[in-house]
């Protein structure tokens, strides 16, 4: 058996059972990698429920870079009785098994093609620890420090990272790095160390952070000027206003008065609380509310009306599996069309993607400027990947002279001096984008009225068809208006030549798409692609798709619904586009995206594949 052999190239995946804290001893082991100058991008995968049922962690090592899922295990940790068959099905062929040997193993686990390692976890905690809740917590801590015996690992980063978390309590420092070092003495005394896979200090990280997307949110909302947050739980938006929490203590109280410059409220549901953001929005304030699919499903209605009524307001979707409760704790990109359509009646929501940390931050502040400029709600859609997950990301940046852009908003000076009768839905500017006025901003003009049913440019309730189809046809100008204003799309060009064949993706699938893309042109299937940032789409996506014969969109779900998006808006001929699927409730992998193309771009005709490029 030939076992793989590698440096700072791998993925290793910890099977464990959900409540044994576990998450931080594995998140330790991640960490020290990136302490070590090499790139990683950690999944959580756990249950919905604290049964006990299976928990992973899937670590991607890449000293290339290469942030997506790739597919295929390497190295697996499996500490879970009840998962091992799968857990040992999933390691690549001259690969690692690394498991709890105080019991024998089943001898129908066993492989020829893997090599397996037994570490006697159970036995070594019996023997040094007496209390049951230490011996479950330090086995956690026992096989990482195997692992870096095995891996060989700077021990050193190990111990430091493990004073830098329990800074404070001094007490548990000790015993924790006792436990790394039976880990790691076994290993060297039972095993020939480092494996065929290692890990060597490299410099790859730069200054890139370790983030995850909720919290990159909320500091980005923070620096936006929000000051009210209205919400309902629900997994996996609750974290972003966890954190909006966190650091408004931290940057939000008045360190002369201690006055709290911040609201939050939790609603007694979602409708109420994306009808509290409206309301905030309304009076001025800057306000938003985080949901998941459920959630975007109930505001539905009220959506509609900051569309109609054009009061600004931003949604966060942390998108997970559904329909229905579906995978509560599952990753997918299922709210596409949802959140584009949100509310009966002709409606279209402004969509934003998001695909790093950094972009969580600078669209937790651009949607609120977007918002303000458009006077209609902006929803970033994120997802329980991005959402939940660390990340490698770029630092976080603010310019200190930006400023806000509150849009067509009219002062008491601005009303003094008018010679023209105020009209709140008036198209003055022929941008379609009309003037408003915040309550209270002059006694006696700039006053109107706020309805979601049918007015006129003066905000007067009318029932006349022609006022409608007359408001109807300017919020469609608007929609023209806001092309210029959202974020462009990224292109990415295959090779100098053009290419007849693109991919377009958006959200989470970045990492695996462009890996899968570099793989594809070093077997000469060199593609263009583009990176989608926001709706409505930009003149640059239909002049892309125009340019290319045949374009691979990438969906995480069943129904293609970016593919659909694409082809509703801008009146492609479906044959044009071929819809490529993913929707396991787990982030797309790399491998599954180029077997893919392979496969199609072998199965066209010839005249096809000469098209296709």
């Amino acid at each position: 058996m030939t076992s793989i052999q590698s440096i700072n190239e791998f993925v290793i995946k910890f099977a464990n059972v959900n409540g044994t804290g576990s998450a931080s001893a594995n998140h330790l082991f991640a960490k020290a990698i990136f302490r070590m100058g090499i790139p990683i991008s950690p999944k959580n995968i756990f249950p919905s429920n604290i049964q006990g049922l299976p928990t992973w962690y899937e670590v991607r090592v890449s000293e290339k870079g290469h942030l997506g899922r790739r597919g295929g295990i390497d190295i697996m940790v499996g500490v879970n009785a009840q998962s091992l068959m799968q857990d040992v099905e999933e390691v690549e062929p001259g690969g690692y098994f690394i498991y709890d040997s105080t019991k024998r193993l089943d001898p129908r686990l066993l492989r020829k093609d893997i090599t397996f390692i037994g570490l006697p976890l159970t036995e070594i905690c019996i023997r040094e620890y007496s209390d049951p809740k230490q011996r479950q917590l330090f086995k956690n801590v026992l096989y990482v420090g195997a692992l870096a015996a095995l891996l060989d690992m700077d021990f050193t980063v190990l111990k430091d990272l493990v004073a830098d978390q329990f800074q404070g309590k001094e007490k548990l420092i000790a015993p924790n790095i006792h436990s790394l070092e039976l880990g790691y003495q076994y290993a060297q005394d039972n095993y020939q160390c480092p494996l065929g896979i290692q890990v060597k200090a490299s410099d790859k990280c730069g200054d890139s952070i370790l983030l995850d997307g909720n919290a990159a949110f909320a500091l980005g909302a923070i620096y936006s000027g929000v000051s009210v947050v209205s919400w309902y739980p629900i997994t996996p938006s609750t974290s972003v206003v966890d954190a909006f929490n966190k650091y408004c203590n931290r940057l939000r109280i008045d360190p002369g008065t201690g006055r709290k410059n911040f609201a939050i409220v939790q609603a007694e549901d979602e409708l109420a609380a994306i009808g509290m953001a409206i309301g905030a929005n309304w009076n001025g304030a800057r306000a938003f509310t985080a949901t998941s699919g459920p959630g975007v499903s109930l505001m539905s209605e009220f959506l509609g009306l900051a569309y109609f009524a054009e009061v600004p307001v931003v949604l966060v979707d942390v998108q997970r599996s559904g329909p229905s409760t579906g995978m509560p704790t599952r990753t997918q990109q299922s709210d596409v069309t949802i959140c584009a359509y949100a509310s009966h009646g002709d409606t279209k929501q402004v969509c934003l993607y998001p695909a790093t940390p950094k972009e969580c931050f600078d669209f937790g502040v651009e949607a609120f400027d977007l918002a303000d400029r458009l006077q209609t709600p902006v929803i970033v859609l994120s997802d329980l990947d991005l959402g939940m997950n660390d990340h490698m990301s770029a630092p976080l940046e603010w310019d200190e002279d930006r400023k806000y852009d509150r849009g067509k908003v009219l002062s008491a000076e601005d009303l003094e001096a008018m010679t023209v009768r105020f009209g709140r839905y008036l198209d003055v500017d022929g941008d379609a984008i009309p003037y408003r006025t915040y309550p209270g901003t002059h006694p006696t003009k700039g006053a109107f009225f706020t309805r979601g049913t049918s007015r006129d440019e003066y905000a007067i309730y009318t029932e006349s068809g022609e006022k409608y189809v007359e408001n109807m046809q300017r919020l469609e100008r608007k929609w023209e208006t806001a092309k210029g204003y959202v974020p462009k799309p990224e292109t990415i060009p295959g090779k100098l030549s053009g290419c007849k064949a693109a991919v377009i993706y958006y959200g989470t699938s970045n990492h695996a798409a462009e890996e899968a893309l570099e793989n594809l042109k070093r077997q000469g299937m060199a593609m263009d692609a583009m990176r989608l940032r926001a709706f409505p789409f930009n003149h640059e996506v239909e002049e892309f798709i125009a340019q290319h014969e045949i374009v691979y969109v990438i969906d995480q779900n069943r129904d293609a619904q970016m593919r659909s998006l694409l082809i509703n808006e801008l009146e492609i001929n479906p044959a044009k586009l071929v819809a490529l699927t993913n929707y396991d409730g787990m982030p797309i992998v790399a491998r599954f995206i180029q077997n893919f193309i392979v496969e199609h771009q072998e199965g066209l005709s010839g005249e096809q594949r000469d098209v296709a490029g």
